[in-house]
């Protein structure tokens, strides 16, 4: 399809709060598309619907197993915590060490409205939490915690 613009740190639309997906049309169909190549092209593992500019609940994530991809996400129980570094196409050249939950389930629907659940762990978690926050107006930045040098 086509790549679209990641909108970088500063971009006020990065901190709005994303609306709920009510309907699966043709036209949110080409933006999860777009959004997937848009991702591969930066070399991301995610990527959610207002980095590029759109303001509804969508991610797309892929950590090498093939693309996921969520509609309206909630994280509905998490387990655990470790601390890794974590970077963003929005914050191009950073990366800074954030607290995250080890195990994370996800409630969301596929392009096709179907609601499933899914569980990530370590990496796969990681991403459904920074890809989530995105959808609330949070960067990686706001979570990351001061290194103990």
């Amino acid at each position: 399809m086509a790549i679209r613009n990641v909108r970088k740190i500063g971009d006020p639309l990065l901190r709005k709060k994303s609306k709920v997906v009510e309907k699966i049309d043709e036209r949110t169909l080409i933006l999860i598309e777009d959004m997937i190549d848009t991702m591969y092209e930066e070399d991301g593992v995610g990527l959610a619907a207002p980095q590029v500019g759109v303001l509804k609940r969508i991610v797309v994530i892929d950590i090498g197993d093939g693309p996921m991809v969520l509609i309206n996400p909630e994280i509905i129980k998490t387990e655990g915590s470790y601390r890794d570094f974590e970077g963003c196409l929005s914050i191009p050249g950073e990366s800074k060490e954030v607290d995250r939950p080890m195990k994370v389930w996800v409630k969301a629907q596929d392009e096709n409205g179907k609601v499933r659940e899914l569980v990530g762990e370590e990496l796969l978690a990681r991403a459904f939490c920074h890809e989530i926050d995105h959808l609330e107006g949070i960067l990686f930045v706001d979570k990351a915690v001061e290194s103990e040098e």
